[in-house]
């Protein structure tokens, strides 16, 4: 299944109480189920002012969809092409 990158912009994300983002995660979680199997939450990052998702899922429509019905922004979904690493230096 192909992976993907969301950005979702969130002023002052980084500040939340564990409270917050738990309720955060068990929305999306309620969505996913909702979507099916085609859509899958990996991790995410939490920086300041956005998060960064990491998704596995059949295509951009449905990260997308994902965000729409959730309620969170998806200002950017980018797809994977490859990961790299420090072994790849070593090829």
């Amino acid at each position: 299944m192909p992976k993907f990158v969301i950005e979702r912009a969130i002023p002052g994300i980084g500040a939340s109480k564990a409270a917050e983002l738990q309720a955060i995660s068990q929305k999306s979680c309620s969505v996913l189920h909702e979507l099916g199997p085609d859509v899958q939450w990996v991790h995410s990052y939490v920086t300041g002012d956005k998060i960064y998702c990491v998704y596995n899922a059949a295509n951009e429509e449905l990260v997308r969809e994902h965000a729409r019905l959730g309620g969170f922004p998806a200002d950017s979904v980018a797809q994977v092409m490859t990961v790299i690493d420090p072994t790849t230096a070593e090829a």
